[in-house]
């Protein structure tokens, strides 16, 4: 077993607390997915928002997916003049067998143009 990062982000249409809730409800069940990976495998998962999202903490919907006993941080991204604006990103560390490489990062909708060079 290693212990290894995985990454992901999601673009949001508006600050809006549902709205917001669903997004990262969908990323976090991509990443699962896309890593095979249970609730147990999770050691811990952080969170950034751009600075223009404020409406709710993201690691709520983790918590609305059974993720309560994961440790769960959120954080405000660095505000970068011209940035790709309401972003939430995730790096969330598991135990897996998946070699590094082997590893999806995901990124969803607008947010697939962080990273053309590891999106799933």
């Amino acid at each position: 077993m290693a212990l290894r990062a995985v990454r992901g982000a999601v673009q949001l249409d508006v600050d809006e607390r549902e709205h917001l809730l669903a997004a990262t409800r969908e990323l976090v069940t991509a990443v699962m997915d896309a890593n095979a990976l249970a609730v147990d495998d999770l050691v811990n998962m952080v969170f950034t928002c751009t600075p223009d999202l404020h409406s709710e903490f993201p690691a709520v919907a983790a918590r609305e997916l059974g993720m309560g006993d994961v440790p769960l941080m959120c954080s405000v991204e660095v505000d970068v003049a011209g940035a790709m604006p309401r972003v939430v990103r995730l790096m969330a560390l598991v135990q897996t067998e998946a070699t590094r490489a082997q590893v999806q990062h995901v990124y969803l909708r607008g947010a697939a143009a962080l990273r053309r060079d590891i999106a799933q």
